[in-house]
């Protein structure tokens, strides 16, 4: 493909920033620290080479959690993140959909997702969806930052998802092994095998996950394999360089989606037996971390991306239709990306208080491909093109070069305020060049034209965006917290051009713009009552949707394009009560708490060219979102209990109720589900079982437009996992 790799690492200096003083850090004996905020917390303003002062922070510990970690259920994996909505195209784990605050959950692709800090998705900018997730088992943390994380980031509206695995440094002894083996629902086989150690001046963790199973519908089987290694080597005191690699890839049926008839008559049907994913996800990544004195810390990382994504299958417009063999539509895609990313931290004093600042620089460049053509080539996983030259749709390659410099500082005034301004340049240059088949078809879908029509597209554009945050510390155990961040979304390369039978794009089609503000306070109340409440208000520009379209012949059809302005805001609240505290009956033995995460969001449209949009309620914003459970336990013996309840959503701009015969558009019904867990840990073994779906509701989270779809996603049923695992 002629493709380049450019590897640039960039070292940051301050000529400007030095203080002459003295490195007066103290060599002080080691200590074992144990971070006490249970399996869900807040970050601290300083956490790792990530300044989070004012901002909206909410902290998953992993290893604690009492859920389904095999499936990387995230309905319990992220119960305790305030108001994310999430898509549940299977019960798998292989991909996360989660967004929040009226942001669209597919593929996660309104988070700037990273694992260990730097970026895991297809393009971070024009491309940005994750179709790799770390398994949930080898994870420590989960780290989410709400809004203004763009600045450090990227510019993302939904903010950072940062993925931090279990870390070689966690290892003192030569070798740890971890075994965990799950069997479940539907054929249900997951391995999961780790290692760890220290070996002289080098620390190492490397897993091996692999799963399997046959869905709860019909047609809907798959594999998977993961593995990953990271290194950890220890040249001096100050120097610490590593390696991490990661391989994913796996095949999945796909059963497609369901009209509201279809889904009213039995959830768990069927009719596209020839319909496959698949995924193949390299990452590499190469740090230096370099401890220049006690309050200076420079970080580099060098890394890169070799994936593809390949989905084939029969997905016409009507749900309903029968696949009785034949075409097929293949979509083929490669990411190649490779970037560099340096952090400088610096602390230093004015007066009596310190002060905390972090530069950094960024330069990624990625390639992507994208080839699109009807096949006839079977009813099997066949990847293929048979004839390249009359049988692509489209076939374009997409060009990214993003050059980015952030800065941000908190500023202390007197012992309990901090003030936390920031700034970020960005430089974008996307380019589309390629062709696409302008095909006319008449009512009975014979060809009238067809067109071959060649683009180049070249789309260079700079701009800052700028962020304040505003800490107050107002007790021992309370805090205060506000943040306003611009935000910015380019234009990905799907809103650039795909032949898809459920809609067209707008060739008019404009980057987004916006920003993002919050106010909350949280805290505890006697080490009793943990809470997190916040206001939050989002604008929304040139917001992209779909809505219904009349084309100059007079048919009509779904349309990818700007809506308008959407004005998002709302409350968050996070509350969790330890009831033996609360009553006087603490032990250390035995566990009684109760967590309440309500989110209550309005989202309209304000302005829009669109008729039948102004006023109308934003795509996959539930107005109530709460998730709400029990977790209690007796020495080693933990349950969890979680009930989580949606109300109604709308799936396009227009909030047509229905869409008819393609289920594309319509209500996505409001509904109630409940988990339960339940983990034992006797010495070095564990057991753990959940039940999904404890009441074996008939439910749906999405009406797709293309793949898995498009139509009604149903969510599954009842199903039931077994845990044996062991630490050697």
């Amino acid at each position: 493909m002629g493709y380049k790799c450019l590897l640039l690492f960039i070292v940051i200096t301050l000529p400007l920033l030095s203080f002459a003083q003295k490195d007066t850090a103290k060599r002080l004996k080691a200590v074992e620290i144990t971070d006490k905020r249970g399996d869900f917390g807040f970050m601290r303003q300083v956490e790792g080479m990530k300044l989070t002062a004012g901002k909206k922070t909410e902290l998953i510990n992993v290893e604690q959690l009492t859920v389904n970690k095999s499936t990387n259920n995230p309905r319990q994996v992220y119960a305790k993140v305030s108001g994310l909505n999430i898509f549940e195209n299977d019960g798998s784990g292989l991909q996360l959909s989660i967004g929040g605050r009226g942001l669209d959950p597919n593929r996660t692709s309104n988070f700037n997702v990273r694992q260990n800090g730097y970026d895991i998705s297809a393009d971070a900018l024009g491309y940005p969806e994750s179709y790799y997730t770390p398994p949930t088992e080898a994870l420590k943390k989960i780290e989410v930052i709400k809004g203004a994380a763009g600045l450090q980031y990227g510019t993302q509206f939904g903010g950072l998802l940062n993925f931090q695995m279990k870390q070689p440094d966690d290892y003192d002894e030569p070798i740890t092994l971890e075994t965990r083996q799950t069997m479940g629902s539907w054929g249900y086989l997951g391995s999961y095998n780790s290692i760890g150690g220290k070996v002289g001046k080098l620390n190492y963790f490397g897993y091996v996950q692999f799963k399997q199973g046959n869905g709860w519908r019909p047609n809907s089987k798959y594999h998977s394999l993961n593995a990953y290694t990271n290194l950890r080597y220890h040249l001096t005191e100050k120097n610490t360089i590593g390696l991490e690699l990661t391989h994913l890839n796996y095949l999945a049926q796909q059963p497609g989606g369901l009209d509201d008839k279809m889904f009213a008559a039995d959830p768990r049907q069927s009719n596209r037996p020839r319909n496959w994913f698949a995924v193949k996800w390299n990452l590499m990544e190469l740090e230096w971390d370099y401890k220049i004195s006690g309050r200076t810390r420079l970080q580099t990382k060098a890394y890169g991306l070799l994936a593809s994504r390949d989905a084939v299958g029969f997905r016409p417009n009507r749900p309903s239709q029968p696949d009785n063999g034949g075409t097929r539509d293949l979509l083929k895609g490669t990411f190649q990306n490779i970037a560099s990313e340096s952090r400088l931290l610096h602390r230093y004093t004015i007066g009596k208080q310190y002060q905390t600042l972090l530069i950094g620089a960024r330069v990624y460049k990625g390639q992507t491909t994208g080839k699109q053509g009807a096949v006839n080539n079977g009813d099997d996983a066949n990847f293929n093109f048979i004839d390249e030259t009359n049988e692509l749709s489209s076939d374009y390659t997409f060009p990214n070069l993003n050059i980015a410099a952030f800065a941000e500082h908190i500023f202390r005034i007197g012992s309990k305020t901090t003030i936390s301004p920031g700034a970020r340049i960005e430089h974008i240059h996307t380019k589309a060049d390629g062709m696409y088949r302008n095909r006319v078809l008449d009512f009975r879908d014979s060809v009238i034209s067809d067109i071959q029509v060649f683009e180049n597209k070249d789309r260079p554009r700079t701009l800052l965006l700028m962020a304040m945050g505003i800490g107050r510390k107002l007790s021992a155990n309370a805090d205060l917290y506000s943040n306003i961040s611009q935000n910015y979304r380019s234009v990905t390369f799907s809103d650039i051009q795909i032949i898809n039978p459920s809609f067209e794009i707008d060739p008019a089609i404009r980057d987004e713009k916006g920003w993002n503000a919050d106010l909350g306070v949280r805290g505890n109340i006697n080490n009793t009552l943990r809470y997190d409440a916040n206001v939050f208000f989002m604008y929304y520009g040139n917001r992209i949707g779909e809505y219904f379209y009349t084309k100059s012949n007079k048919t009509v059809i779904r349309r990818r394009g700007n809506v308008g302005v959407a004005n998002i805001y709302g409350l968050e609240s996070f509350l969790e009560l330890d009831v033996l505290k609360l009553i006087g009956a603490d032990n250390s033995t035995k566990k009684l708490a109760l967590y309440s995460n309500l989110a209550l969001t309005e989202a309209r449209y304000t302005k829009s060219p669109l008729q039948n949009v102004q006023g109308k309620q934003v795509e996959y914003v539930p107005h109530i979102n709460w998730k709400t459970g029990i977790q209690t336990g007796y020495k080693n013996l933990k349950f969890t209990l979680q009930f989580s309840a949606l109300s109604d959503q709308y799936s396009d701009a227009t909030n047509a109720p229905s869409s008819g015969y393609s289920a594309v558009n319509g209500i996505i019904p409001a509904y109630q589900v409940a988990d339960f867990s339940a983990a034992y840990r006797w010495h070095k073994f564990t057991i753990e079982g959940s039940i999904n779906n404890l009441l074996n509701v008939a439910y749906f989270t999405r009406r797709a437009t293309g793949y898995p779809g498009p139509g009604i996603i149903p969510g599954e049923g009842r199903s039931f996992y077994l845990t044996l695992g062991a630490k050697l």
